[in-house]
C-alpha cells in the first residue's frame, strides 16, 4: 500500500520538523521540501498507468491526441503549483504564494486556448 508509505514519510518528516524547530528551526524548511518532494515522486510511478488509460481511451474514440497532452501538462502545472503555494505558505510568505497561485493559473488559462477555441468552433458550428 504506497499511502501508508506516504503517510509513514508525512509523519516521520513532522516528527523531524517539530523537533529542529526547537534546536535549528532554519533546517525544518529543507525536511518539508525534501519529504514533499519525496511523497511526489513516489506518486509519479502510478502516473504511468493513468497516461497509457488515457492514450487508449483517445484512440478508441478518436479524440485529438493534442489536446490529451494539454491537458497532461495542465494537471502537472495545476500540481506543481500547488506544491509550490505549500511550501510559500509553510514559510510564511503568504504573499509569494499568492503569486504563484496566479501565475499557475494564468499559464493554465494559456495553455488550455486550443481547447477553449475548439470547443468555440464546435458550438458556433452547432448553432444557426
Amino acid at each position: 500500500m504506497d499511502i501508508v508509505k506516504i503517510i509513514g514519510i508525512a509523519f516521520l518528516a513532522v516528527i523531524i520538523i517539530l523537533i529542529l524547530k526547537q534546536y535549528r528551526p532554519e533546517f525544518a524548511m529543507y525536511v518539508s521540501i525534501l519529504a514533499g518532494a519525496i511523497i511526489i515522486l513516489m506518486s509519479l510511478g502510478k502516473l504511468d498507468g493513468i497516461i497509457n488509460l488515457l492514450n487508449t481511451i483517445a484512440t478508441k474514440t478518436s479524440a485529438n491526441g493534442q489536446f490529451l497532452g494539454i491537458l497532461l501538462k495542465i494537471t502537472g502545472i495545476a500540481f506543481l503549483t500547488e506544491f509550490a503555494v505549500s511550501v510559500c505558505k509553510d514559510s510564511g510568505e503568504t504573499a509569494i504564494a499568492s503569486k504563484v497561485d496566479l501565475g499557475g493559473k494564468i499559464i493554465i488559462i494559456a495553455i488550455s486556448i486550443p481547447i477553449i477555441s475548439s470547443l468555440l468552433e464546435t458550438v458556433i458550428k452547432i448553432l444557426p
